[in-house]
Parts: structure tokens; sequence; C-alpha cells
């Protein structure tokens, strides 16, 4: 079910009034049926979840895991997974992954002498006599110069034997005899990039698990790298359900349009994935079921269908296929009905609730911890602004709310209900509201947007 504001998920996320929703949660927590998550195992037997007694009260079953433990608990079920086998891949692609291998210089670099300017090679002091014809970068080793000779040079251009110094362009004049003359003092060895400068052949360059950045493959392509050994991206599939959702056109006769079904794959790249598959299931448990068995990622994302209405059918179907809960519901607002499940020895299932908002909410909470850890990228840094102005708090929970960034302040932003994604798709973070809210001025934990970052995570193709 991916449906912003529909059936049972709505009574479990917030709205913006506090009033409503603290009432609305005391009810709950006083009157709310336990969900009953046994089903029918074909012989008329209650099965419970994995790790469970069938004996076990379904209210005691469930019991929502604190959004920092949610995270924590994301990121070592990634650790407790073998990791998959390095890739050696081609520069053009390693891009945003992690190296599996320390890239070591294999030749000097520079490797030979070089000109670190345009200008002169020139001998001995001067006046210096030129030759005819230059240096350029890409030639053959030039002949040596004679003390009181000088030679045209390109930036990068093999400097002849020797030669002194290098002198810019800019500081040499020649005279009407076509003799060449420094305006500046000049120094032994000066714009001149001796071999060996940056590193010597052997020397360790970057170490394992260094994140292959822009800068990264212009090192390794300069090291003479064709190919780089790395993690592999993490494969993931979405699963779309809900019947009530239309692919095109505008919502009509009770029938909305998917926002998750575009917005999932895009922002699963950004966090690092390939995404190698977008099913549309609908709300067919048993479609819903062979999707999981046969499904070869290492993480399956499932849209709506995590709470207890009549057609919310992930939980029934983790318990059929034998899946272990390692995170049922989360204190957080928006995405509450949220769920972490592993479904097999090397593959995991994250069950995003079906609003919009509680789905990044999903996002940012259990996949992007996992997919960060599958994929060796190391954990960001926790920084933290202070709020231009107050938010409300869940009584209980810890709300993430959309902010935009100006100057030192984190700006939150007023469309920020489950439904909703108004807000943040105009904001560059989430801020961590702890329960009972925060005032005006005080320190918000943020986690970044990953297009908003500036980072390498921004690989949308």
């Amino acid at each position: 079910m991916t449906a912003p504001g529909t059936r049972a998920e709505a009574s479990a996320e917030d709205t913006d009034d506090l009033d409503v929703e603290e009432a609305l949660a005391l009810v709950r927590d006083a009157h709310r049926e336990p969900r009953d998550d046994s089903t029918d195992d074909g012989a008329g037997q209650a099965s419970a979840p994995a790790g469970q007694s069938p004996g076990a009260r379904p209210a005691e079953r469930h019991r929502a895991t604190p959004w920092p433990q949610a995270r924590e608990a994301a990121a070592r079920a990634a650790r407790s997974r073998a990791r998959r086998a390095p890739v050696s891949v081609p520069l053009g692609d390693a891009l945003g992954l992690a190296l599996a291998a320390p890239l070591d210089a294999l030749t000097d670099l520079p490797s030979f002498d070089t000109s670190a300017m345009d200008g002169w090679a020139v001998a001995g002091p001067g006046p210096w006599q030129v030759r005819e014809e230059g240096v350029l970068a890409g030639h053959t080793q030039p002949g040596p110069l004679t003390d009181g000779e000088a030679v045209r040079i390109a930036t990068g251009a093999r400097i002849p034997v020797d030669t002194t110094a290098v002198l810019r362009t800019e500081h040499g004049r020649i005279d009407a005899q076509g003799r060449l003359h420094t305006t500046r003092e000049m120094l032994h060895g000066q714009d001149i990039r001796p071999r060996g400068q940056e590193c010597r052949s052997g020397d360790q360059l970057l170490p394992v698990g260094t994140l292959v950045t822009p800068a990264v493959l212009g090192l390794a392509a300069a090291a003479g790298y064709d190919t780089v050994t790395v993690v592999p991206r993490p494969r993931a599939e979405v699963l779309v359900l809900g019947d009530e959702l239309l692919t095109e056109g505008l919502p009509h006769d009770g029938l909305i349009r998917d926002a998750l079904g575009p917005m999932l794959p895009p922002w699963l790249r950004a966090l690092g994935a390939d995404v190698i598959a977008v099913r549309r299931i609908g709300d067919d448990a048993k479609a819903l079921q062979k999707a999981v068995t046969r499904s070869a990622a290492d993480l399956i994302v499932t849209t709506g269908g995590t709470a207890a209405g009549p057609v919310d059918h992930v939980h029934p179907v983790l318990e059929r296929v034998g899946a272990e809960l390692l995170v049922d519901g989360v204190k957080v607002r928006p995405g509450h009905p949220m769920l972490l499940a592993r479904t097999k020895d090397q593959q995991h299932l994250v069950g995003l609730p079906g609003n919009p908002l509680a789905a990044v909410s999903g996002l940012l909470t259990l996949a992007e911890p996992l997919l960060r850890t599958l994929a060796a990228h190391p954990a960001p840094e926790p920084y933290t602004l202070p709020l231009r102005e107050a938010v409300h708090g869940h009584p209980h929970d810890t709300r993430l709310i959309p902010v935009v960034l100006r100057g030192d302040h984190a700006m939150p932003l007023h469309y920020n209900g489950p439904a909703m994604l108004r807000g943040v798709a105009a904001a560059d973070a989430l801020a961590v509201v702890p329960p009972g809210g925060a005032r005006q001025g005080e320190e918000a934990e943020l986690l970044d947007l990953p297009w908003a970052t500036a980072g390498i995570g921004v690989c949308f193709t």
C-alpha cells in the first residue's frame, strides 16, 4: 500500500497539531487492539514470527524500537553478513564505491623530471642563447643543455639533461641579439617537478575503504591504473504495493498517483545501491510472497502494507517465509510502522510506510545505514545547527522535520505531514527533533539529503 493518508497507516502517523497527536498517541497506547501477527500456515496452525514462541501474546511481541537504536540495528544487520567479494571495475564505473584494495603507486610520480611552467629551460647563469626548436609535452627526451644555453619549454614537457631551472615566460625577456635575460632572481631547480616528487613506485597512495571520488579517479589514472578493486554496490529491489496507485495522469475515482515508485529508485541509487528491479505488486499477498522469495537483491524495499489493515500483507508474508524481524516499528514520526527483517542469510527487507514523507523517514532510518555499511562507506560525522523556529514534538517519539540551511541555522519547513513531499522536495536536510520538541535556537542533529551534500553520492543514473 503506497498512498498518502490511506487506510490503517494514517492512524500510525503524526499531524502538525501537537494536541491532536498527543491525544491520538495516548488513546492508541491505552485502547489499541493488539495486532495479531499470526497467520494460517496451511494446516490450521498459527505460526509465530521468528524468534517468538507460538503462544506469545501479540501485544507482547510488538515493541517499537527507539530511533537511534533502530539505525544502529540496521548497520549491525549489514555487519553481521558476509561481505560480497571485491570486484575489479574500470575507472569510469568506480565513482562512489569504496576501495577494497590499497591504491599503490605503480610508478614514480612524476615518472620523469618535468617543467612546472611554460617558459625556458636554462643551464648555468644568464644571459642565455636560445635554441631555435622548443620542447613540448609528450615528445621524446630533448638533447642536453650546455651552460649559457636555453630552450623554450611547455608545462609538462621533459626537462633536458643539465637544466639548472625553468624560467617562467613572464620572468624573461629577449634582447636585440636574441639572448634571454631574467627579470628577477632565479633559484636553482626553480619550477622543475623532479621525478618521484609526489610518490615513489610501491608507495601506498590510498588505503582500503577510501571512497572513490572524482579526485581519486584522477589520482588512479595518473598512477597508471585502468581498473580499481572495490566493494560492489549493494543490489536493491523495490516492490511497490497498493491497488489504488496510478502511474500516470491525474488522481480520480479514489485512485491516486504513485509517488514512491518514481522517487525510491533514484534515492536508493543516491545511497549507493544498484537498483536491479522495480516491481508493482498491488495488494496481492501471493504475488508479494513470490517476489520476496525469488528476489536476488541484497535489500528488498517494500512500500506500504506494514501496518495492520485488511490488505497490509507485509507482516504475514514475512512470517510465512520464515523471516526474522529485527526492527518492528520505530519510535519516530513520521514513519512509525517501518520495519527491518532478515529474509535470507545474505538478504534483508526494509518495509517502508506508504505515506511519502513517512517512507523518506524509513529510508534514512533503516535503508541508509544498512546500504552504507554493505558498501563499506564511512558513517557521516554527526553535526548540529540551531533551529530558527521552535518545533513541536511528539510526546514519546523522535520527529524528523524537513529543514533548509540558512547560514548557521536550520529553518524548519511547514509542509511536513506524513503524506506530504512539498517540504522535503525543498529541503537540504531533516532535523532530528527529540520527544517533547525543540525550542527556537536549540541545537538539532541534521541528516543531510544525498543531493544536498555536494558529495559523490548524487548518482541518479
